[in-house]
């Protein structure tokens, strides 16, 4: 099916009224969020709109969507466009754990996604808007598309996910020239053709790679995100102190992380990942209808890997492996991450092969770290954990037509975790704090820069005897200038996210109250796009929105729902693997 003519906008409304329509009436239910900017594409460029999938996923572990994609050709020659966009649109109703989200193309992971937990009564909706454009090389030809997104209906769990994927494509002209892009994009992913392609570590994903002997330069994007026992990974506490708290309060192996990228077992460069807080995590009605930051749309983390370059086009195989380590003396973590990665490829213009070599190599295999603890009289625990990285790594490259790079890859990253155990670990105080630099230049110009900073704290309380009873405040920061690839359009991001609740934990069903959020988001680019948010929400009723930027949208209707206690029933899952009352 092909739309043309029709605004993105235009075709958000047109697509929501023919799916939803057939299913049923959707104008009650609660519609969930995540502050995000708009896809930075111009509503100018003439559109078309493909179906890509629509699924719903009821009892699907193992049972992923899979389709065949065939590029459009109403909207210009395939590969011609000058931006792409993907909208996703869920609904849902009942009883659910949040679920994560693969979306697989061409075997590359191109989107991580989570979904936020269902309502009974009228359910939830959700819709999501992602540029896609640096894919392009992949979108430019027919594939295999994934959509893996696990679900379990049982006893106690029967909210089903109704989904509907559709790609934009946006033709170039004048006005809106041909997006820059890779020549090539090779998957670092499991290369499975049944499911998501991401692998779960430990112990760590390997595979071999060749790049074309005409390859000058390598951008690698990594995905990264914890689950089962490292989900909460920044409520871990490192093994030397688990005795010092009672059993089951939480896991060890500390609350340090690190994914790491190594080519022939040396490392390539390595990302301090971003705490996603999933809309079950701790108390899920600080998630309503405003998902935490990176909820929807997982952040992903880049490495210049272009000092390898003379490397990987020699003709041979070479191993690359991605892994997540720890602070601890073994590096261990516990079960699990889901990993994937992709290298973005440009090409000499002449066939014949890339020379050069590694001029300067400093990095170590792990990062340094300090762990120290104090236990009071009182039984109070207080521990913290402190790392730091550098990685600097020069090399010269030389293509085949004789134009030589000389390539200067840096990192300087710091981290530090402070965790308080109090009232008989009734309260849990977890101040963490994570910044960075990560700065490429070819010949002196700058290709890649990723400065960041992700503050986190999170106050967690049992404010009932039988511990049935509990409540939570988050303080979430995404601070980062981001410069993927020289290709790539780079931003800049400021986000900050204060939010809380309480919830009842109950073997006739979970409930919860007090849900606010407060949201403040901005978003500049460099290609002069700009878009702001303030919006607040209060027991998932939008108090208070207002948008701003060259990217807002015009107003849309308030489409929220105050729900009542019965119509709220939650799962939440709580660090540490905590049993605290019935969840």
């Amino acid at each position: 099916m092909l739309w043309q003519g029709l605004s993105l906008q235009a075709l958000l409304t047109l697509a929501s009224v023919l799916f939803f329509s057939t299913r049923r009436a959707h104008g009650a239910a609660l519609v969930d969020f995540q502050v995000a900017q708009p896809p930075p594409l111009s509503q100018d460029a003439k559109q078309c709109t493909i179906l890509i999938l629509e699924r719903t996923f009821a009892f699907s572990f193992g049972d992923a969507e899979v389709v065949q994609f065939r590029p459009p050709t109403d909207c210009g020659a395939p590969g011609s466009w000058a931006g792409i966009s993907l909208n996703f649109t869920v609904t849902s109703n009942g009883t659910q754990f949040d679920r994560l989200g693969i979306f697989t193309f061409q075997n590359v992971e191109i989107w991580r996604t989570s979904t936020p937990e269902p309502v009974t009564g009228d359910g939830i909706i959700w819709t999501y808007l992602k540029d896609v454009t640096r894919f392009l090389p992949l979108f430019a030809k027919p594939g295999t598309f994934i959509l893996q997104l696990d679900n379990l209906i049982e006893t106690g769990l029967d909210g089903e996910y109704a989904t509907r994927l559709e790609a934009t494509f946006f033709a170039s002209s004048h006005a809106n020239p041909p997006a820059q892009r890779a020549d090539l994009i090779v998957p670092l992913t499991t290369f499975a053709n049944d499911t998501g392609n991401d692998a779960s570590v430990p112990p760590g994903f390997s595979l071999n790679v060749t790049l074309p002997r005409n390859a000058v330069a390598a951008y690698a994007e990594l995905l990264a995100s914890g689950n089962g026992n490292e989900e909460f990974w920044y409520f871990n506490v490192p093994n030397q102190f688990l005795g010092d708290l009672p059993s089951g309060t939480t896991f060890g192996e500390g609350a340090f992380r690190e994914v790491r990228v190594l080519v022939d077992g040396q490392v390539a460069g390595v990302a301090f990942p971003y705490a996603v807080i999933f809309t079950g995590g701790i108390v899920p009605t600080a998630w309503r209808p405003i998902t935490s930051y990176g909820a929807i749309d997982l952040p992903t983390y880049h490495i210049d890997l272009t000092p390898f370059v003379p490397i990987l086009t020699d003709g041979e195989p070479h191993n690359i492996t991605l892994d997540v380590a720890s602070a601890e003396p073994d590096h261990a973590i516990n079960q699990n991450w889901f990993v994937s990665g992709l290298l973005q490829v440009k090409l000499d213009p002449s066939s014949r092969p890339t020379t050069g070599k590694i001029t300067r190599y400093e990095a170590s295999d792990f990062a340094v770290s300090n762990a120290s603890a104090s236990v009071g009289d009182n039984g109070d625990v207080n521990i913290t954990l402190s790392a730091s990285r550098s990685v600097h790594i020069e090399a010269e490259i030389i293509g085949g037509s004789g134009a030589q790079t000389n390539v200067v890859f840096t990192q300087l990253l710091r981290y530090e975790n402070v965790q308080n155990y109090l009232d008989n670990t009734n309260i849990q105080n977890v101040f963490q704090a994570s910044f960075g630099q990560v700065l490429s230049t070819h010949n002196g110009l700058k290709v890649l820069e990723d400065s960041f900073s992700y503050p986190l704290t999170i106050n967690f309380t049992v404010t009932s005897p039988d511990g049935s009873d509990i409540a939570a405040v988050f303080n979430h920061s995404y601070d980062r200038v981001l410069l993927p690839a020289p290709f790539i359009l780079g931003s800049t991001i400021n986000e900050r996210q204060v939010a809380g609740g309480s919830f009842h934990l109950a073997s006739t069903g979970n409930t919860g109250s007090n849900g606010t959020s407060n949201n403040t988001f901005s978003y500049a680019d460099t290609a002069g796009h700009t878009y702001t948010r303030q919006v607040q929400a209060s027991s998932n009723v939008i108090t208070f929105d207002m948008q701003g930027g060259n990217l807002a949208p015009s107003p849309v209707p308030d489409r929220t729902l105050k729900l009542t206690p019965a119509q709220a029933v939650m799962k939440a899952r709580l660090p540490g693997g905590r049993t605290t009352g019935t969840n």
